[in-house]
């Protein structure tokens, strides 16, 4: 063998050797360091965690794996959870947060650790963190309004005695079970969660890096194929997707689905009073400008815009029931939300192509009748039960648009006064042009009045209103109105009351307005609402006595509505739910 050749065998064996032997010690280091590190490691997590949320939260966990090598870590069995006496403490001085977390995982994966640089340079840096399927609970508390001093330390001069930076490339929570509560009572449970957290930097400059928020580039969050039964067993929610962003302040929801559990009609015979049954169906709803550090911070929700639609509403109610037994008032859009456990403030709630149905059903005609209203739009401004923002912002302004029918042109605007003791609120609007004919699939019905012809010219009003009574006037414009007055037979077929009707168009109806040689007629509103009925009951009952007025019937007595049952609502027997009530002869 000639001898360069020799040589170059002895050297390769020899630097093959000598590198076995060096990963032989690296290796054999590695382990012996990370046998020794894992306590100190152990300790130095358990201290950072404490230091940094001022002794609230506390974190164990049932071992630690480190490879020096790879730069990995596994922690096993974690727990995070928070000291209740120091949370007390925090709530005396007026310092304790809104929420508290407790979190549990069977593992968490640290990444590509910089372990020698944490160690000597006290400069924490990582690749990623990954919690894979934990359970998270989320717990909301009252508490006063933190008191800002000037002196509060940063995070990082928190940290600064022993860590002088801290920078994770991201942090993942993949499929996480989600739970709040409100104190002790659960709210809400959510499977299949994730969060993504991006680029996160504690230093000595971060607190004034206005592009992070809780010192990350982005954090956002992500909820698939969501589903869940409602806590009265009676509807099934469903979510197709929802995402978010703290930092960009967004929140997407995509088919957002209320469904019934059961046909209109089963449903209401579930109940001894009349109850609303709701079949909801949003495929968009985006709210911006979330003031998502507020939320945290102090319980407060702030959204800039909140956008509904495209949607569609459809709600049920069965008349063959008496109505509840509370004052329904309580449910006006500005009472009711003074009741949200939180304050909060909307500053827009934009409404686009949301198509409303609601339907009753008459236990005399044994029929379902339909309003409906179409390609609902417009906004609402200043949408709030915030104390503060209501000295100086005191009224929340609607204005809307949709089609009668899918045919007349309603434009209705509503002032509400969020201070009103007796829930005041103004609305005017105007109706264009449409053939009354469209309105005989719910006349019939409901009514058991067909309209043979008749044209509105344009409807106008102008309404002041509160949760007793409503008055203003009304200019309701139409040509050739012609009625038939109905009865149904003892075959369930409907005929028409031939001299009632005919007497009715001839002695009672205007078939015009204004009528030929005359200005036109100007109806006055007055209506006292019952306790059982809802807003948009005193709404359109005020418009309807504008309309009976004009065309000629103000003389014939409305059907009052029914007297309540006494005590509180009950749930019927399966035997009553499915017997339909007998019509009275």
């Amino acid at each position: 063998m000639p001898t360069k050749k020799r040589n170059f065998k002895k050297i390769a064996w020899w630097a093959g050797g000598v590198l076995l032997v060096l990963i032989v010690l690296l290796g054999g280091a590695a382990i012996y360091l990370g046998q020794k590190w894992k306590p100190l490691l152990s300790t130095k997590l358990k201290a950072g965690v404490a230091e940094a949320s001022n002794q609230l939260y506390h974190i164990d966990f049932k071992d630690v794996h480190l490879n020096l090598i790879s730069g990995n870590a596994v922690l096993d069995s974690i727990t995070l959870s928070p000291d209740t006496n120091v949370y007390n403490q925090l709530k005396l001085q007026k310092k304790a947060p809104t929420h508290l977390f407790r979190i549990k995982l069977a593992h968490l994966k640290l990444s590509r650790v910089g372990i020698l640089g944490a160690y000597f340079n006290k400069k924490i840096k990582m690749n990623a963190i990954v919690l894979d399927h934990p359970s998270i609970d989320m717990i909301y508390h009252k508490v006063a309004k933190r008191e800002a001093k000037k002196d509060d330390r940063t995070l990082y001069q928190q940290l600064s005695k022993s860590i002088r930076s801290i920078r994770i490339g991201s942090i993942r929570i993949v499929d996480a079970d989600f739970d709040y509560y409100n104190g002790t009572k659960k709210l809400n449970a959510i499977e299949h969660l994730t969060v993504n957290v991006r680029d996160v930097l504690i230093d000595s400059l971060a607190d004034q890096d206005s592009t992070r928020v809780f010192y990350a580039k982005d954090m956002g969050f992500a909820l698939n194929g969501y589903q869940s039964v409602t806590k009265d067993k009676m509807y099934t929610l469903k979510l197709d997707t929802l995402e978010g962003s703290i930092s960009k302040k967004t929140l997407k929801i995509r088919g957002l689905k209320v469904i019934p559990r059961y046909p209109d009609l089963a449903f209401s015979r579930m109940y001894k009073e009349q109850k609303d049954r709701y079949d909801l169906n949003f495929k968009a709803i985006n709210l911006s400008g979330i003031d998502f550090v507020g939320l945290n911070n102090d319980g407060e929700l702030h959204v800039k815009k909140l956008e509904l639609g495209p949607a569609k509403v459809g709600v049920f109610m069965n008349r063959e029931l008496p109505p509840p037994n509370f004052d329904k008032g309580r449910n006006y859009p500005h009472v009711a939300i003074k009741r949200l456990p939180i304050q909060t403030l909307v500053d827009t709630l934009q409404i686009n192509q949301v198509d409303v149905a609601y339907t009753e059903y008459n236990p005399q005609a044994q029929e379902r009748g339909t309003v409906r209203l179409e390609n609902l739009g417009g906004r609402i401004l200043n949408v709030t039960n915030d104390s503060t923002r209501l000295l100086t912002h005191g009224h929340a302004l609607a204005n809307l648009t949709t089609y009668v029918m899918g045919k007349g042109k309603m434009n209705v605007k509503i002032d509400f006064d969020l201070n009103a003791a007796d829930a005041a609120f103004d609305y005017t609007g105007t109706v264009g042009p449409f053939n009354l004919q469209v309105l005989n699939p719910l006349s019939k019905s409901l009514g058991l009045i067909e309209i043979e012809s008749g044209q509105v010219q344009k409807v106008d009003f102008a309404v002041h209103a509160n949760v007793r009574r409503s008055s203003g006037n009304m200019r309701f414009y139409y040509t050739d109105l012609k009625v038939k007055l109905l009865k149904k037979d003892d075959e369930g077929q409907k005929k028409e009351k031939g001299l009632l009707s005919f007497l009715a168009n001839a002695l009672l109806i205007k078939n015009d307005n204004p009528s030929k040689g005359e200005a036109g007629r100007t109806a006055k509103i007055a209506y006292e609402r019952v306790p059982q009925a809802s807003f948009f009951n005193l709404m359109w009952k005020s418009v309807f006595l504008g309309m009976r007025e004009t065309v000629g019937i103000g003389i014939v007595p409305m059907k009052k509505m029914p007297n309540p049952k006494s005590g509180p609502p009950k749930a019927q027997s399966k035997k009553e739910r499915e017997t339909p009530k007998k019509k009275k002869s």
